[in-house]
């Protein structure tokens, strides 16, 4: 591919021009550390495209402006910090029932409440999966390095339409401030997908009408289709049923678009894995420390790899399976009490050890926090 510039930017500034090399035109948002400068630089950006930014006056007003904009036809997104996305979590409910492609940005702090809002955590993981009420479909990414941010936010963006589904898109203060250099792309250069709509939107009276991926078509509202969106259980008309069959019909479908495309979906990075007695799982920021102690500790003969969810939701189940099975000990680094290590618990039925390796303090994880812990 062929680099249009580069430039010297934090992770929450890749985020932006990455959002616009994906076709982002709409963003809608309100400041909160540490990702107020996603709203900054998309404030500036998105004119100069052709794209509309607003302010809103809170949280819930901004999810809502960014689905009543992905419902217009333009890709969109919002961008917050942990009180920010439980105050987004109603409306992320109403996306995931109604299908609307969405991309939701948390750069996570510590927390509950006020927190540490300038200081890094992974707080919001099972937030992510499980914050709005309901069986809910969701896809959720972490991705670790400056440039990673850029490619994975159009992946985001990606999986939003193509699968007409929110995407939450998870970073931290560290790999939000953190700067490094960026290769930045032109769309002309990036596989880009767009929700699938119907030949002829006119007159079209199914929104929910499914191709063979499972995902309904979606024309544009106002393009003179038949189109109505509930947040209740409806059928592929949109409007509301009490039809048992027809309900239970749609929560499987809900799920089955996402279950049943998990290869077109998930995302993985291995380091040493092949021999390794000992596989550190980790994401994030975090994983930065994680392949630095697999690195030290490698020199020195330990058979230690490391397994790195890219996308942490849906779990890579079978991935993380076939990496781990013959480990004789995991350790499981994360920026909280221990979240994402309950999903590997859960993958590995407890066969071996699981070691959490925690921090809630603001300050990052180290290598040597990690090596002791592979070598205790």
């Amino acid at each position: 591919m062929k680099v249009k510039e580069s430039k010297f930017i934090s992770g929450n500034e890749a985020i932006a021009y990455g959002a616009i090399a994906a076709g982002c035109r709409f963003f809608a948002g309100y400041p909160i550390s540490p990702s107020s400068e996603i709203a900054e630089n998309m404030s500036f950006l998105l004119p100069k495209y052709g794209g509309k930014f607003i302010q809103m006056e809170d949280e819930i007003a901004s999810i809502g402006a960014a689905i009543g904009a992905s419902i217009a036809g333009r890709k969109s997104m919002t961008a917050t910090s942990g009180p920010g996305f439980s105050l987004k979590q109603e409306n992320l409910g109403l996306a995931c029932m109604a299908e609307i492609p969405l991309v939701v940005v948390n750069v996570m702090r510590g927390g509950p409440s006020t927190g540490a809002p300038t200081s890094p955590a992974q707080a919001d993981i099972l937030q992510s999966r499980w914050g709005t009420h309901g069986d809910h479909p969701i896809i959720v990414i972490a991705p670790t390095m400056v440039q990673e941010i850029f490619f994975e936010i159009v992946r985001a963006f990606n999986l939003a339409e193509r699968f007409r589904n929110p995407v939450v898109f998870l970073i931290d203060e560290i790999n939000g401030h953190m700067r490094a250099k960026v290769d930045i792309y032109d769309e002309s250069e990036l596989e880009l997908w767009n929700r699938p709509k119907p030949e002829n939107p006119k007159g079209w009276k199914t929104p929910y009408k499914r191709n063979e991926e499972l995902v309904p078509l979606m024309p544009d509202f106002g393009e003179g289709a038949r189109f109505n969106i509930t947040g209740l259980d409806h059928s592929e008309t949109g409007f509301p049923t009490g039809d048992p069959k027809v309900r239970q019909q749609l929560h499987y479908f809900l799920r089955d678009k996402i279950e049943k495309n998990k290869d077109k979906i998930l995302k993985n990075e291995y380091m040493e894995v092949e021999d390794a007695e000992i596989i550190v799982v980790a994401y994030g920021s975090t994983a930065r420390s994680a392949m630095r102690a697999v690195e030290v500790l490698g020199e020195k003969g330990v058979k230690v790899g490391l397994f790195r969810p890219i996308t942490i939701f849906p779990v890579p189940e079978e991935d993380m399976y076939r990496v781990c099975k013959n480990a004789k000990k995991i350790v499981v680094p994360e920026m909280n009490l221990g979240q994402y290590i309950l999903e590997v618990e859960r993958v590995m039925k407890k066969q071996m050890p699981i070691v959490g390796v925690n921090r809630t303090d603001g300050e990052p994880i180290t290598p040597e926090q990690i090596m002791e812990a592979i070598k205790d």
